[in-house]
């Protein structure tokens, strides 16, 4: 079974893109603390990068931006790419249900007027890399 819930805050504007195919996909990534603190008292986070498709991608770009609280229920995915000639591995969250927990009237929400970015120079994604 390959099941991962996470709840945490964004650390960066969502990113939309869409593959080749014109599938719309949505990158972001959430800081989620951990349960203790350090020998010096600090919280400390861990990070996680999250992939959403399709529709999902195209709400989370829609509502969502640095500082949101999410809950992300989805499966973790390991890929591998070349940089430089070394080959790297990468383990995202492929969300497939997200949560928005920060609530519509906080100043974490977007309003219709506030531009959004998107990823128009990232190379596209095959259809062959789709998760399903």
């Amino acid at each position: 079974m390959n099941k991962v819930i996470l709840i945490g805050n964004l650390t960066r504007d969502p990113e939309l893109s869409q593959t080749s195919g014109g599938i719309a996909l949505c990158r972001m990534s959430i800081a989620v603390n951990r349960n203790f603190v350090n020998a010096d008292g600090e919280r400390q986070a861990d990070f996680f990068n999250i992939t959403a498709w399709r529709g999902l991608a195209e709400n989370c770009h829609k509502y969502l931006k640095k500082g949101s609280k999410i809950g992300v229920s989805g499966y973790l995915q390991t890929r591998s790419y070349e940089q430089d000639g070394i080959k790297k591995y990468a383990t995202d969250v492929v969300a497939e249900d997200v949560e928005f927990l920060t609530p519509k009237s906080s100043d974490n929400s977007y309003d219709d007027h506030t531009p959004k970015k998107s990823i128009k120079d990232a190379p596209p994604i095959e259809d062959d890399d789709l998760p399903f």
